[in-house]
């Protein structure tokens, strides 16, 4: 059992963690001041009227805070022209410096703008992917180095009044922490502290906290462990959430809402940035909707505590649980769709499922995104059905059908206990919280037979899903749990955020056997059965197609990003579970793409490198030639499908 309320006020109750709150030019971070948003301009800092004109443009779109970077002196100088242009303009929103690798770059950006972002794992060091054996004497003695280069900057900031981000970045971590901790969110966490430790000495706390990776998993245990960190020494500073290298279209949205929205759900969060790789102004109508919905949280119907927690929130465990067929047990999650509003189910329905029907060869293909099962509540199925789909039926409907192949039941609680007959091998019984009495959890103990459908009404769902979860597991049930959500007249984008957000969370924790997304007026079947694929790629609970961590663009770019991911992903789309990394530059190359099989990394104008993993095999490539080069590498490597 894991201790309870650590990293969050509650597990069933909604309301915003109080964080100390923190002056950022004109606007206020943290304590109960609003869930900020903000974004990153991709244009070149030393071109003044372009990145002017983006912030304008970001700034009217909603972002509150505008991120810039600061790669050297230079540019860091030219932020105060920036920021006077800015002024002359009519808008003071306040400008953050992005910092890597030059603490000089820091020094004077945060003479001229409200903000500086540094990353301690590349402030003062600079990774080598080297394994050094330290003692606590050496170990002592870097951290005295990393002080004396991290002085200045805190005396700058406290003499202009600048507030700083301290942004982890799970990839860029130094080698120093990767040799004590390894490449963990504890080392996450550990990055940080040894910078806002120094910050405290120095009684300097305008700081705000990120813990940023392309792994959601990873992300979501280290803010929660920074929770814990800080609360042990008495800290409380404001989190700035985002997860890194998202991506692009309906995979990068996904992928943010599940790790952004898991933090929020349990009131984590004092600002917001959804990393795309789509200009930036596109990422503030993102950001807003994940928040909005937190703005009328407080107040949901009461949930009822959680007396002990039987799963690690601060590291990945599947839940332990026996299969019935291909769901639970060591199976992957599997997908759900909901046919019960259809009027007419013919072979061509289930083409939004991923099944083809070939009228001439008379039979069946299947796509890498074809569910598993699909709901038809009563309606009726007259034709073969594919060999891999299982159809989920309504209980009376199901007793005039049982014998045929495939066919399952779905059951109320009260059908389930006076039911003379029901499946030998598979039955969904649905059940909410308050069906959840000890009765039915000790029938369900000595049932073989039954996968639960679990769905909610309460506004914070997620919890009250947890909830029932967290019943089965303190009573020993290993029943499997197929998580149901329904939803309604919501903009496609809008269902894929909140679809994300609430069974992503559960599945982060390793809770959930199965997703089922019942949506009505939100858009094409096929849309939500992506959706619901999507969101467990996102989770790294079931994989399911070419995963590609693709960096937002910022300043430091240094080829066509949109244009180049976009051809990347033409070309490889089809080799399911190869993750690939699109970096726009050194700084978060290698380090951000670190659990990548392949890297695509900008070194210079026009000029690529490819990595293997954390190697570099291909050096000062062309960027015309470069895409055709990854190819042949992926190739040569035998991991390429035709």
């Amino acid at each position: 059992m894991t201790s309870l309320n650590l990293y969050c006020n509650s597990l069933t109750e909604y309301s915003r963690y109080k964080t100390r709150e923190v002056k950022v030019g004109n606007i206020l971070i943290g304590g109960n001041n609003p869930i900020r948003v903000q974004s990153m301009t991709t244009t070149d800092t030393m071109d003044t009227v372009a990145t002017v004109e983006q912030s304008v443009r970001m700034i009217e779109a909603g972002c509150e805070l505008v991120r810039i970077t600061a790669p050297s002196i230079n540019e860091a100088k030219n932020l105060k022209i920036i920021k006077e242009e800015l002024v002359k303009r009519g808008y003071n929103t306040p400008i953050v410096a992005d910092i890597h690798f030059t603490p000089n770059a820091a020094i004077e950006a945060a003479k001229h703008i409200e903000k500086v972002r540094v990353n301690p794992g590349n402030y003062a060091d600079k990774k080598k992917f080297e394994e050094i054996e330290y003692t606590d004497e050496s170990y002592n003695s870097e951290l005295d180095r990393i002080r004396e280069r991290f002085i200045p900057l805190i005396e700058v900031c406290k003499e202009h009044g600048t507030a700083m981000r301290i942004g982890t970045n799970h990839g860029s971590l130094s080698d120093r922490i990767m040799s004590r901790y390894g490449d963990t969110p504890l080392g996450m966490v550990e990055s940080a502290m040894e910078f806002l430790r120094i910050c405290r000495e120095f009684n300097y706390h305008e700081i705000i906290l990120s813990m940023k990776s392309s792994n959601t998993q990873a992300m979501v245990q280290a803010y929660r462990l920074l929770i814990v960190k800080m609360q042990d020494e008495e800290m409380n500073y404001p989190l700035h959430l985002g997860v890194t290298e998202a991506g692009e279209g309906e995979d990068g949205r996904i992928k943010s809402a599940v790790g952004i929205g898991t933090l929020l759900e349990d009131g984590l969060g004092d600002t917001v940035r959804v990393s795309l790789t789509e200009e930036p102004e596109f990422e503030i109508p993102v950001a807003e909707a994940l928040v909005e919905r937190y703005k009328t949280r407080s107040g949901h119907v009461k949930i009822g505590g959680i007396n002990e927690l039987s799963y690690n929130p601060y590291q990945y465990f599947k839940r332990k649980t026996d299969a019935r067929l291909n769901i639970g047990g060591s199976n992957a999650p599997i997908v759900m769709a909901d046919f019960s509003l259809k009027t007419n189910i013919t072979p061509a329905s289930l083409y939004a499922l991923g099944y083809n029907y070939n009228v001439k060869d008379d039979k069946w293909g299947i796509t890498d995104l074809a569910c598993d099962y699909v709901f038809v509540n009563d309606k009726k199925i007259d034709f073969e059905i594919p060999g891999t789909l299982g159809v989920i039926q309504n209980y009376n409907q199901w007793l005039n059908v049982k014998n045929q192949e495939r066919r399952y039941p779905f059951l109320t609680v009260k059908q389930y206990h006076e039911a003379v007959e029901i499946h030998s091998e598979l039955n969904i019984v649905y059940v909410c919280l308050e069906d959840l009495v000890p009765a039915l959890i000790n029938k369900l103990k000595f049932d073989t037979t039954v996968a639960l459908l679990i769905d909610t009404y309460n506004k914070h769902g997620m919890a009250e899903q947890r909830k029932i979860m967290s019943l089965l597991m303190t009573n020993d049930c290993k029943a499997p749990v197929i998580i149901g959500r329904a939803y309604g007249n919501l903009e496609p984008e809008i269902l894929q955020l909140r679809a994300s957000t609430d069974m992503g969370a559960l599945l982060l924790d390793g809770l959930g056997e199965g997703v089922f997304i019942a949506a009505e007026n939100c858009g094409s079947d096929q849309m939500i059965n992506q959706t619901a694929f999507g969101l467990l790629q996102a989770t790294r609970t079931r994989i399911s197609k070419t995963e590609y961590i693709s960096c937002p663009s910022c300043g430091r770019t240094l080829f066509d990003l949109q244009e180049t991911t976009a051809k990347i992903r033409s070309r490889t789309s089809h080799l399911k579970g190869l993750k690939i990394g699109i970096m726009g530059c050194i700084v978060n190359g290698p380090g951000e793409m670190a659990d990548a099989d392949y890297g695509y990394v900008g070194i210079g104008k026009g000029k690529i490198s490819l990595y293997k993993g954390q190697e570099v095999v291909k050096k000062n490539i062309t960027s015309e030639s470069a895409v055709d080069e990854l190819i042949e590498l992926i190739k040569e490597n035998g991991d390429w499908i035709d």
